[in-house]
């Protein structure tokens, strides 16, 4: 049953009305994986049945003292002890023990387990929660005899969030895969996170735990929240995923030996139909070509990226028709913008401000009936995405640090955007926490692009496939593959640089193709008009930042002059610095807009020392 139609989350109890609706007048449809929410510990079936009705319309999946897991679609375990389960109950397995306080056992056989992965790839059976998430980059919940773990996937890329209470009979934590629905356990008003708006600003994603609100944390990839059964108190076990516990070596690796395993990593996809969106860059060229080679299903989409340039669509069309493949140009309206950056924001729930220019794409996809095949990684782990001669070259991880931050975050604007007290704190708290998120990477041979797949690619450039095209619809991520991505942490850095080692793939896998011209090279380009600077943007940005300059101490004297002046004013931004710089503003006014009835006082930390 679903739950607007009476589901149990506790002795007693029912969730009512369920799938309340998102603050832009709809959920995702879950088609391509579930929505998960549930809690563990010593949880509060009421507390539990608001959470399930405050997201997505969820059955109940599986309860048992200490745990409760509740999902969009039917989700069977991947492992269970025999006797454990019901098997004539399918794929959507009853309640089989009463979680209420005092009912510790019943209804539990002894040492009896019950695991569950929510992701497309399936443990093949029992293992230790960080090898699930390794090898299946899947969250997941895990009840043993003496505790319950509730994991994520070594990257963390499909979202787990949670928020922790204690009560009179221990803690508990409740979770989803959206931050919104945790919010109806939340303390209201809500509290601005400004740790994360720090860094969604300087770097356009957060890090570590952080959320826009400080009631609702994400879990980091490779970590797992452990319930004891004894203590009834919850533990953090946070894991160095293998390729951080096991350093690669040079193994001389070819480019053909790429190109080989990438055929490794496509072929559990041979019989699907698969969507390969091409630009002009490497990635999707690579991809393209070995799924042609492959003979498989393919067709290709292009859009532009809306960075002032259209060679994406024009070397698109020349990969396309040298592979053979169908090729659509997506569209886009410059006058549409501000709708494309409201639904990027509220699917994206504020947590970066990338991703506009890819909207109309993403719901184009949703309907397409393919899975999307999605070049994640392949910058970091094969072209030194992000990393510079002066990384290459630091002397100590201190300075090595430093200059990977420094390329990671958005350089200077044309004029001061913050004030010098809030660029200060902003600094100072992305400095700190980048620190902490790389530190288990210290000293290690891939620290530079584990450093960047960790950061950057996780929490800001995943969200596109995963969370714009998915649910709806697969993302593939063939450079994540276990083999393949060994193989290239092995490669060294200086045989990667300038695309070198790139371009020896690209030609093992079709030499014609990797002889068509690239936006990764240097070349003239044919300059078009920005759709985030144009007439219906600029008024949107600038009803945005005018709720921004409410924020005491934020914004620049001269930056209040360029909002107090109109939104031609803003006409300015349309270097790369100066225009991420307004995106990251622009989403805060836009977020600050949506829950001004719910937050509580906004004036930031550094507004005392003005």
């Amino acid at each position: 049953m679903l739950a607007g139609d009476r589901v149990r989350a506790g002795k007693d109890v029912e969730i009512v009305e369920g799938g309340r609706r998102v603050r832009d007048g709809t959920w995702p449809r879950y088609a391509a994986r579930p929505y998960v929410c549930g809690a563990i510990g010593a949880y509060d079936p009421a507390r539990l049945a608001a959470l399930a009705g405050a997201g997505p319309q969820v059955r109940e999946a599986y309860r048992a003292p200490g745990a409760a897991l509740l999902s969009s679609a039917p989700l069977a375990p991947y492992a269970a002890s025999p006797g454990f389960w019901s098997p004539a109950d399918g794929q959507n397995p009853p309640a089989i023990a009463d979680s209420s306080p005092g009912s510790e056992g019943e209804g539990r056989p002894a040492g009896a387990e019950a695991r569950f992965a929510w992701a497309e790839a399936r443990p093949a059976g029992a293992m230790p929660w960080w090898a699930v998430a390794e090898t299946c980059e899947a969250p997941g919940l895990i009840d043993e005899p003496a505790a319950v773990s509730l994991h994520t996937g070594a990257f963390g890329l499909i979202d787990v969030y949670y928020l922790s209470e204690t009560g009179p009979e221990g803690e508990a934590v409740y979770f989803a895969g959206n931050i919104e629905p945790l919010l109806a356990l939340a303390r209201s008003p809500y509290e601005v996170n400004w740790d994360a708006w720090a860094a969604i600003l300087k770097l356009t994603y957060p890090l570590l735990e952080d959320t826009p609100y400080r009631q609702v944390k994400r879990l980091p990839g490779s970590t797992a929240l452990v319930w004891s059964r004894a203590t009834r108190r919850i533990s953090v076990d946070r894991r160095a995923p293998r390729w951080v516990r096991e350093e690669p070596f040079d193994r001389g690796v070819t480019g053909r030996d790429m190109v080989a395993l990438l055929h490794e990593a496509l072929k559990p996809y041979d019989d699907r139909p698969l969507l390969v969106p091409v630009s002009g860059g490497y990635d999707s060229r690579l991809l393209a070509s070995v799924a042609v080679a492959r003979k498989m299903d393919v067709v290709s989409w292009t859009t532009s990226p809306d960075d002032g340039l259209d060679n994406d669509i024009d070397f698109a069309r020349y990969i396309t028709r040298a592979l053979g493949i169908p090729h659509r140009i997506v569209g886009q309206d410059a006058a549409a913008y501000p709708e494309e950056a409201r639904w990027a924001a509220r699917r994206l729930e504020y947590l970066t401000s990338h991703h506009a220019w890819y909207s109309p794409f993403a719901r184009e996809v949703h309907g397409a009936g393919r899975a999307v095949v999605d070049g994640l990684a392949g910058g970091p782990l094969m072209k030194n995405f992000l990393i510079t001669a002066d990384a290459v070259g630091a002397g100590t991880t201190t300075d090595r640090r430093a200059a990977l931050l420094a390329a990671l975050a958005t350089g200077e604007p044309h004029l001061p955007v913050l004030s010098e007290r809030a660029l200060a704190f902003v600094d100072d708290r992305v400095e700190t926490a980048f620190t902490q998120a790389t530190s288990m990477l210290r000293g290690h041979r891939s620290e530079l692009p584990l450093s960047v797949l960790h950061t950057r690619t996780a929490r800001g450039i995943a969200r596109s496939p995963v969370n714009l095209v998915g649910p709806e619809a697969t993302p593939v991520f063939p450079f994540l593959h276990p083999e393949f991505f060994d193989a290239a942490l092995s490669v060294p850095v200086d045989r990667k640089e300038g695309g070198r080692f790139y371009r020896e793939i690209l030609r093992a896998a079709d030499p014609r193709v990797a002889a068509l011209p690239s936006t990764n090279g240097a070349l003239p380009h044919r300059r078009v008009p920005l759709r985030s600077n144009g007439p219906a943007a600029r008024e949107w940005n600038h009803r945005m930042l005018v709720k921004t300059a409410t924020v005491p101490g934020l914004l620049s004297e001269r930056m209040l002059d360029v909002v107090a002046a109109g939104p031609d004013a803003l006409t300015g931004f349309g270097t790369w610095n100066s225009r991420f710089w307004l995106r990251g503003l622009v989403l805060f006014g836009s977020w600050l807009t949506d829950y001004a009835d719910k937050l509580n006082d906004i004036t930031p930390p550094w507004a005392g020392t003005l």
